[in-house]
């Protein structure tokens, strides 16, 4: 195990920043205030952003800025600033580039049963962390866990994020973060997909960031080990998920009311 995952199995850990890539100035700023959190709370901090946000509901959709300038982003960020990165991939071939920068690679909700693209990523021997499907119980993700340690690669997380719940809605069922925790990974709550409304603004997502304080601490409660939380300057302004993403001034309370209780 790297000294990143036995961090994260043991301390509160926070995923945060803007959903997709749209410029260096934002990147910069929110990763200034990540790492301004880092050094000042306990915890493990990871920064967090997409360099193409391949399942956007319309083709007109802003997707980003594409796998190397995204990835040439993310690492200038991580150099500057000196924090972890983690990314997702979408497709096999993206692994081992991703692979480069990223501490950890994220296997998007709608993809977390592709065979190829878990064993791509385990094979990097890098950090796997797969979000569950909206289709799926906690219990059901013990087979994409085991597609990933087939290669011997034990680095494992597991990601609520919500289910279909009817047309354009999810619903959590905290349960399954116990469901998922008695497989021996961390667990993380991915507090800002869960409050989405998918498709619920006419070929867009819609949602309901004020939730997001609230699913962060009934996941702490039913014993999340990890916080995904996106986070904006000007969530009304953000290209993509704006309506799910904490106002970035918002996010320090937060961090410090999880710590604490």
């Amino acid at each position: 195990m790297n000294n990143l995952y036995t961090a994260i199995e043991n301390n509160p850990t926070f995923i945060l920043g803007p959903c997709v890539i749209e410029n260096p100035e934002l990147l910069d700023t929110v990763a200034r205030e990540v790492k301004r959190l880092k050094d000042e709370t306990d915890g493990v901090f990871i920064f967090k952003s997409s360099f193409d946000k391949a399942n956007r509901t319309a083709v007109s959709s802003f997707r980003g800025p594409g796998l190397a300038k995204g990835l040439d982003l993310l690492a200038e960020i991580k150099e500057k600033h000196g924090l972890f990165i983690t990314t997702d991939i979408h497709e096999p071939f993206q692994a081992e580039k991703a692979a480069e920068v990223a501490d950890i690679l994220q296997i998007p909700a709608f993809l977390c049963r592709q065979t190829d693209l878990l064993l791509a990523a385990a094979e990097t021997g890098k950090i796997v962390n797969i979000k569950k499907a909206q289709f799926l119980s906690g219990e059901d993700m013990l087979y994409p866990l085991e597609k990933v340690k087939s290669t011997g690669n034990d680095q494992v997380m597991l990601t609520e994020r919500g289910n279909i719940y009817g047309y354009n809605n999810l619903v959590v069922d905290f349960r399954n973060i116990p469901d998922m925790k008695q497989f021996g990974v961390p667990v993380v709550m991915d507090c800002t997909h869960s409050v989405q409304r998918p498709g619920g603004l006419g070929g867009k997502t819609g949602g309901n960031r004020e939730f997001v304080p609230y699913m962060a601490k009934a996941a702490k409660a039913f014993g999340a080990n990890a916080f995904f939380i996106e986070t904006h300057p000007e969530p009304e302004q953000a290209k993509s998920d704006g309506p799910n993403m904490l106002p970035l001034n918002r996010l320090e309370a937060l961090i410090k009311e999880l710590i604490a209780s």
